[in-house]
């Protein structure tokens, strides 16, 4: 089966913001490596090479986060 890998980034965003410190836009990174890599690269979160168990989400990355969220798991 071939995947849409944008659309697991979404849902791996959407995620993320399920998880989310709101204080410090910090969420758990509980995501495969490579999916969390593409996220990085498209600007919605901040390096998530390193120790720390959590990764912090950019501003584009927390509106993006948010909209996902709701589109997919939102109760109309």
């Amino acid at each position: 089966m071939t995947f849409d890998l944008d659309k697991i980034d979404d849902a791996a965003l959407a995620l993320l913001y399920l998880t989310l410190n709101r204080k410090d836009h910090r969420a758990w990174k509980t995501i495969d490596y490579d999916v969390m890599d593409r996220l990085h690269e498209k600007g919605f979160i901040l390096d998530p090479v390193g120790k720390a168990k959590s990764v912090v989400l950019t501003e584009e990355g927390m509106a993006a986060a948010e909209r996902l969220a709701q589109r997919l798991f939102g109760q109309n």
